[in-house]
């Protein structure tokens, strides 16, 4: 029987294992309930095991995931196989961490929760510029450091969300084995990860990737959008492409999908199971229906400001930027945060509709009509998280 494909990953310092390419991301387990965290552990079990038997031996939990019920249900599953059978990653919740102490005391946790000696993979866990200053403390990563001289972390690296520059500056500044990054056809350009590889690329280290079907957007993208993919390949899901799309890069030696239901499960084993990369041919299949699917989600402004400077001091090409990222996204605080980040005078709600920007936009945008939306918007995400609170 046909197994899940293992990239050779010796050409990378420090890897002497095969991982799968497909890795079991356990941040989406089915759920009881769909308002607790509480796992489903039976279909999550069958889960685990239909993919373990398929040649997936990358598992991948972190502390806070299913409100720290992840990571126990993984151990108790896991258990039963041989343990060097199986790479298992979890992570550093650096911002749990105040002193060394700290670390020292979740990390022995998470060794006794997940059943475990050792971790083949261990993870600073979701590092940007604020929460690499943890690692910074003294102590911390000497810690981290020495849990790898003493076999109880194999490979150490971290997962990442930033921009270039801070990714640039965390991974020369200690010595990692491996990087995670959001990777996937969307954020190859819009959130900069075709940089951000280049750069781990360059470092030498095998890229895991994470969110590669962008949370389920490229698993539903647009009706236009997926018509394109599936007169291409009929028979392949949506969501196949994406995954094929990540696991192609040279520097990718495992691609997460954090799996929901035995469908996912089973379409990203048929995936990776004689893996077939994307060609020439495919990109351009896959670049057409990206530029659908954004054409059909966001406001067609290329930045050309032929609009500028508006009478009223309105940025309007920084308020369709944000939108537009919103609208892809659908990240509401990040919405709120980018959008009170601009300069008051300057936001959609000092547009006054005079319509002199109507004649200059050569994409035949309703500016007014839209400045109005993305003001009437920010009222009602910012009002909606205000009542949370």
């Amino acid at each position: 029987m046909s197994k899940i494909v293992v990239k050779k990953v010796n050409k990378f310092k420090g890897v002497d294992e095969n991982p799968s390419l497909l890795g079991f991301g356990c941040m989406r387990f089915p759920k009881l309930d769909p308002d607790k965290p509480d796992i489903d552990e039976v279909l999550s079990e069958k889960m685990i095991d239909t993919a373990y038997k398929a040649g997936v031996n990358y598992f991948d939990t972190a502390y806070p995931y299913h409100q720290r019920l992840s990571e126990k249900f993984v151990g108790k599953v896991l258990k039963k196989y041989p343990r060097e059978s199986f790479n298992l990653a979890t992570k550093m919740p650096g911002w749990m961490v105040e002193t060394v102490e700290d670390a020292e005391r979740i990390f022995n946790e998470q060794l006794e929760t997940l059943q475990v000696d050792y971790f083949d993979y261990y993870l600073c866990h979701a590092l940007n510029k604020s929460g690499f200053e943890v690692y910074k403390k003294p102590g911390v990563m000497d810690f981290l450091y020495r849990m790898k001289a003493e076999g109880k972390i194999r490979h150490l690296g971290f997962s990442f969300h930033d921009t270039p520059d801070v990714l640039d500056e965390i991974i020369n500044t200690y010595e990692w084995d491996f990087v995670q990054l959001q990777l996937n056809y969307l954020d190859w350009d819009f959130q900069d990860a075709k940089k951000q590889y280049e750069i781990v690329q360059n470092y030498g280290v095998p890229v895991i990737v994470m969110e590669p079907v962008r949370g389920g957007t490229l698993a539903t993208l647009s009706g236009d959008a997926r018509d394109i993919l599936l007169s291409a390949k009929p028979h392949k899901s949506i969501a196949s492409w994406a995954i094929r799309y990540a696991a192609s890069k040279e520097h990718v030696m495992v691609v997460l999908s954090g799996m929901s239901n035995m469908e996912q499960t089973l379409d990203n084993i048929a995936t990776l199971t004689d893996f077939e990369p994307i060609d020439d041919k495919d990109q351009i299949v896959i670049e057409q229906a990206l530029d659908l699917f954004l054409k059909s989600n966001t406001i067609p402004c290329t930045n050309c400001k032929y609009c500028m400077p508006c009478p009223e001091g309105v940025d309007i090409p920084l308020m369709f930027r944000i939108y537009n990222q919103y609208a892809i996204s659908k990240f509401e605080r990040a919405f709120i945060f980018d959008y009170e980040k601009v300069e008051e005078s300057k936001r959609a709600e000092f547009c006054v509709a005079c319509g002199i920007c109507l004649s200059k936009c050569p994409q035949a945008i309703n500016i007014p009509e839209l400045m109005e939306e993305i003001r009437n918007l920010y009222k009602e995400l910012n009002q909606k998280h205000n009542d949370k609170s």
